[in-house]
């Protein structure tokens, strides 16, 4: 695994032209995994649920503004952010790139105040069950189940407490 790029980081609206590529690779994707057109499903939250305050859409760009990477978090309750749609471009992948948007993710959540990070992945995504293990997160689940009996898998992270600078401090 070769380690990742320099990227710029650039947080924008669902409407922004960059995010549809982002929606229809991943759609396609979980389409052909769960056999069954998985694109309403993507699109089944509101536009305004990805956007500030209480979420935001952020996409890591190439030099000539290629989003290569992305992903969403949203508002899952008064301090929980729940991540969404994290995806990778097909041509990128196993270059540590949807590390780095689950870390940059969690940096705006807390950000914006949430102290704890909820996702839940397909049974049919092992590459991102083991990325969300791999970043900390805990298993909400049964890790020796099929995960195909289990349906959605279930994940959290607490986020560190800001000091008193407002920075993220280790708990």
């Amino acid at each position: 695994m070769t380690s990742a790029p320099e990227l710029t980081v650039i947080e924008v609206p669902v409407s922004d032209a960059r995010v549809e590529p982002l929606l229809r690779e991943l759609g396609d994707e979980y389409s052909r995994r769960y056999g069954k057109d998985a694109h309403a499903e993507l699109a089944r939250y509101p536009d305004e649920e990805f956007t500030a305050p209480y979420g935001g859409i952020l996409l890591l760009l190439i030099e000539d503004g290629e989003p290569v990477a992305g992903g969403a978090f949203r508002r899952y309750d008064d301090t929980t952010a729940e991540l969404k749609r994290i995806w990778t471009h097909s041509a990128h992948r196993r270059r540590g790139l949807a590390r780095r948007v689950v870390t940059e993710l969690e940096r705006e959540a807390g950000a914006r105040g949430y102290r704890r990070v909820y996702l839940t992945t397909g049974p049919r995504r092992p590459e991102a069950r083991a990325l969300y293990l791999a970043a900390g997160y805990a298993a909400l689940f049964d890790t020796e189940a099929d995960p195909e009996t289990i349906g959605p898998l279930p994940f959290e992270k607490h986020l560190a407490e800001p000091d008193h600078t407002g920075k993220a401090s280790t708990l």
